[in-house]
């Protein structure tokens, strides 16, 4: 295949071990686990680059990523990062943030940032809640137990059914933990708001604000960034031009602009896939990292199991707007750690009230990141170029109404809307970094419906399925399904986020095929 890359619109001749629908990365983490297993395996993604959310986009001079901008657990010492090693051939390299990697700025001034271990985790809190240091050391406590049961939960899934009882085990230790919410847990800990809104502040990551949210998953959240948080050299595209290296070195491939229309199934097995143009790939075995609501979808009939009580929410929208700047930001206030603002100590307004036919109010919560600073290969040549983002949570409705439309072809009004948030996110962002102004080169933005495009995300949802306690308890999100040979990967199969996703590819190819998985993967897991 005359490419560069290991992917291209071409589909080589099968047979297939397995068929994966989907690269972002839990497909992708599937077939780098199957391919070092020994399986020949296809990719198949609809859009003309791989990668799903960690995929990139270029303007003229500038680069951003779409959906990564710090991951925990990328060392030696974290079982993600040894994985990431291992199947990318140790191609893939990580920078870390720095001492600090995450800074929230409330009202009245109060600034806190998170640092890069357990230990200056605790003494933080302690030097701003001095009263509060038996709540504190509770919450971190329950935080590790939640994590722990809640990972062997989610593992007990991808068992087969030989284990029954273990699974049952791991279902009522975690129980506890997935359906309270974060702000239960927090009001049982503590009677101080402001410290119960600095620990719930990390929800960005999830989607869910503290009444919606379960606290499994704000434990598996906040037990990823303990150490601290990396970002990937040579940026997010790197992942995955190295994981489907390995795929391709094994005998698989990956092929996009192939969007697949039906997954087939005879007398309740997997038989193949259709794609939009009516190509049928035969294998026995689908993995689909497209989402679980989207995988029904391609089904005649949707998932088994599934009816109108099974979980479907999709979690919250974005908007992003992509910064370029020409100069030296680092001295005008740009920083390689993410910052958060909030403009209130109420952390239940998740989303932007935003409207078209309403002027643009104020922002509740805005994420801030500078890519480049964080990337040690960026180079910013002569012009000091390097990029930001500004992000913002939205509620779908207020696109929903241009579904269906063409990317780029929306109309005036939708035009006009954009930039009206365009202007409001540059004006809040210029609060918080005024000497930045003369330095910004290029701006656009993103909606959720360029996120529906791109990545067939269900409402625009970067983080798939919503995090309330209802998701984690619903039988059938999890690697296994009730046809057989088929099984689901990715953020839905698991938890969002990239680390999230990755569990969910391991926990589908773990389903897939127990005995080579686990003979590839024990030693990893040991370190």
């Amino acid at each position: 295949m005359k490419t560069n890359k290991p992917w291209s619109h071409e589909i080589p001749i099968g047979p297939w071990d397995c068929v994966i629908i989907g690269s972002g990365m839990g497909g992708m983490t599937a077939a780098g686990i199957l391919s070092k297993a020994g399986k020949r395996v296809l990719v198949l993604e609809r859009h003309i680059i791989p990668g799903g959310f960690t995929q990139t986009f270029k303007r003229p001079g500038y680069r951003w990523d779409v959906g990564v901008h710090i991951i925990g657990e990328m060392t030696h010492h974290s079982y993600p990062g040894r994985l990431l090693r291992d199947l990318t051939d140790a191609q893939l390299e990580w920078e870390p943030v720095g001492a600090i990697y995450d800074e929230f700025n409330f009202p009245d001034g109060f600034t806190i940032q998170f640092p890069d271990s357990p230990d200056g985790f605790r003494q933080t809190l302690y030097e701003s809640f001095p009263d509060e240091k038996g709540a504190i050391d509770e919450y971190i406590q329950l935080v590790r137990r939640a994590a722990r049961a809640s990972s062997k939960f989610f593992q007990s899934k991808a068992t087969p059914n030989l284990l029954p009882g273990q699974r049952k085990k791991a279902g009522l230790a975690a129980l506890p933990f997935l359906t309270r919410t974060v702000s239960e847990t927090l009001k049982g800990l503590t009677d101080d708001p402001r410290l119960r809104a600095v620990l719930a502040a990390q929800w960005g990551y999830y989607g869910a604000t503290p009444d919606k949210a379960s606290f499994a998953m704000h434990a598996l959240m906040v037990t990823h960034f303990l150490y601290g948080a990396h970002y990937p050299v040579g940026g997010a595209g790197r992942i995955a031009e190295t994981m489907l290296a390995t795929v391709a070195q094994a005998g698989g491939w990956t092929a996009v602009r192939r969007s697949v229309s039906e997954i087939i199934v005879n007398k309740n097995r997997v038989a193949g896939v259709r794609l939009d143009d009516g190509t049928v790939v035969k294998t026995k075995k689908v993995i689909s990292a497209a989402g679980a609501v989207q995988t029904g979808a391609m089904l005649n009939g949707g998932l088994p199991g599934t009816d109108e009580t099974s979980y479907k929410k999709a979690g919250v929208a974005h908007v992003s707007l992509y910064l370029g700047f020409k100069g030296d930001i680092e001295s005008a206030g740009a920083n390689k750690w993410c910052q958060w603002y909030y403009d209130q100590w109420d952390m239940e307004t998740a989303a932007w009230p935003v409207d078209s036919n309403e002027p643009v109010g104020e922002i509740p919560v805005l994420f801030c990141s500078f890519p480049s600073l964080k990337d040690p290969a960026h180079e910013p040549g002569p012009d000091l170029r390097h990029t930001g983002e500004a992000i913002s949570f939205v509620p779908w409705e207020s696109f929903s109404k241009w579904e269906g439309t063409r990317w780029k072809k929306r109309g005036e009004e939708y035009e006009s809307f954009k930039e009206a948030l365009t202007q409001k996110l540059l004006e809040e962002y210029l609060t918080h970094y005024p000497e930045l102004e003369p330095m910004i080169d290029y701006a656009e933005i993103s909606t959720p419906l360029t996120t529906a495009h791109f990545t067939d995300a269900l409402e625009g949802s970067i983080y798939g399925l919503d995090t309330e306690p209802a998701r984690f308890v619903d039988p059938t999100l999890g690697p296994r399904t009730g046809v057989k040979g088929l099984f689901l990967g990715g953020q839905d199969a698991s938890a969002p986020g990239v680390v999230g996703a990755l569990s969910g590819g391991v926990l589908a190819a773990m389903a897939a095929e127990p005995v080579a998985t686990m003979r590839y993967i024990a030693p990893i897991m040991r370190g």
